[in-house]
């Protein structure tokens, strides 16, 4: 638990405290990573998305479609850029798709 400290601080450096001193960073990421799946690429691909889990640096992501997941393949190298971009943070260095 946090020690008490009389001084005034903004909400946003106490929750990034709480989180470091919790070890809550990989949980939070991995809500993150779904959270900005689901509204970068859109409804058509969110309806053919089965799972996502984010292990270390490595985003796995199981789609429904085979010829999505082809598709989508093509683009990985920007995809992860965008993801990336989105989350404000290196999080992602290589996706899988299943």
């Amino acid at each position: 638990m946090m020690a008490r400290n009389s001084e005034e601080q903004d909400i946003g450096s106490v929750l990034k405290a709480f989180v470091k001193e919790n070890k809550l960073d990989q949980g939070l990421n991995h809500v993150n990573v779904k959270e900005v799946w689901y509204s970068q690429m859109g409804p058509a691909i969110k309806k053919y998305t089965n799972t996502i889990r984010l292990k270390e640096d490595t985003l796995i992501v199981s789609l429904s479609s085979s010829v999505l997941r082809e598709e989508l393949s093509y683009g990985k190298e920007k995809i992860i850029r965008m993801l990336n971009e989105s989350l404000g943070q290196d999080l992602i260095k290589k996706l899988i798709l299943r």
